[in-house]
Formats: structure tokens, C-alpha cells, sequence
């Protein structure tokens, strides 16, 4: 599937949303959005995960579990932040993020309107569904090393391959 970025470029400059990870908070506490800037992960390695809405039925039972349970792989790679953004509100994202038991291990993001999945060329209609899904970011991955691409990869069916935590793990 084709990206609107490729290996060697700079990532785009994109801002999320997020309700930081808190020990001590209830499933019913909301938190209160901040926001995260691309530009933050300058020096890092990063590997985002793109998932088109949290709680579905592939990001969450197939998607992002191995990423949780391969945490430490990828840290031990040299991995900095391990991300997932969706084109959900940052109040589900922080939701998904407890129930799933991201906690500090995971960075639950929000993209609330498509923005970020727009400016990788990733933009998936899902209107067509009818069950209110809308225009969400398609599933990928992407590493990131010092803000330069170094892998990315969309899927190119509902499967989850190029952008699964093995594929991450053998392109580290």
C-alpha cells in the first residue's frame, strides 16, 4: 500500500493527544488530555503503531497484545517509546489503554481527526459501514530513529503482518 513517506524521510510534525498513565487512577478516572508533539521523540527510537480504532476487534485482540507481551524484546532493541494512535478521542484511547494494561509500557495516543493518518497517506474511509466508524488511519507501523523513517509499513489487508510486533522486532 502506498505512504505519502518512505524509509529516509523526517516523520511529520504531528501533535496527539494523550491522558498520561496513572497508578493510582480508577477505571471510571478520566485524566485530563495533554498534548504530544512528534518533535519530542527527537533522539529516540520509536516504533508507532497506527491501529484504526481501539477497541475493535483486530487491534485489540490481535493487534496490540503481542506488543504489550514483546515490550521488553523491543526495549532490549534499543527502542525508547513504543506508541499506538488511533483516530479515536483521547478519553477512549486512555480507556482502552487501562483495560488492555498499557500502563507506562505502551503510549496510548489520540489523533481525534485523522490528521497524523492523513499526513502519512494512511486516511481509511470506513462511512461505508454503517456503524459509525468514519474516516480512521489505516494499520501500520512505523520505526523512527532520531525522527528518520527507518521502517514503515502499511497493511495492506485487515490482517495483521508488515505491522505486527514480529515484523518490528526482525526490522530492529
Amino acid at each position: 500500500m502506498s505512504t505519502a513517506i518512505k524509509v529516509g524521510d523526517t516523520i511529520p510534525e504531528a501533535t496527539f493527544w494523550q491522558i498520561a498513565y496513572q497508578p493510582e487512577e480508577s477505571l471510571a478516572a478520566c485524566g485530563i488530555p495533554s498534548k504530544v508533539n512528534t518533535s519530542e521523540w527527537k533522539g529516540k527510537k520509536v516504533v508507532l503503531v497506527s491501529v484504526p480504532g481501539a477497541f475493535t476487534g483486530t487491534c485489540h485482540v490481535q493487534h496490540l497484545p503481542p506488543y504489550l507481551q514483546k515490550v521488553d524484546e523491543l526495549k532490549a532493541k534499543g527502542v525508547d517509546v513504543v506508541a499506538v494512535f488511533a483516530a479515536n478521542d483521547p478519553f477512549v484511547m486512555s480507556a482502552w489503554s487501562k483495560v488492555s494494561g498499557f500502563k507506562d509500557k505502551i503510549l496510548s495516543l489520540s489523533d481525534p481527526e485523522g490528521a497524523f493518518g492523513k499526513k502519512l497517506g494512511w486516511e481509511l474511509d470506513l462511512t461505508g459501514r454503517g456503524i459509525g466508524l468514519g474516516v480512521r488511519s489505516a494499520r501500520g507501523a512505523i520505526i523512527l530513529d532520531d525522527l528518520k523513517v527507518v521502517y514503515i509499513e502499511r497493511e495492506p489487508g485487515t490482517e495483521v503482518s508488515v505491522s505486527g510486533v514480529d515484523a518490528i522486532l526482525a526490522a530492529l
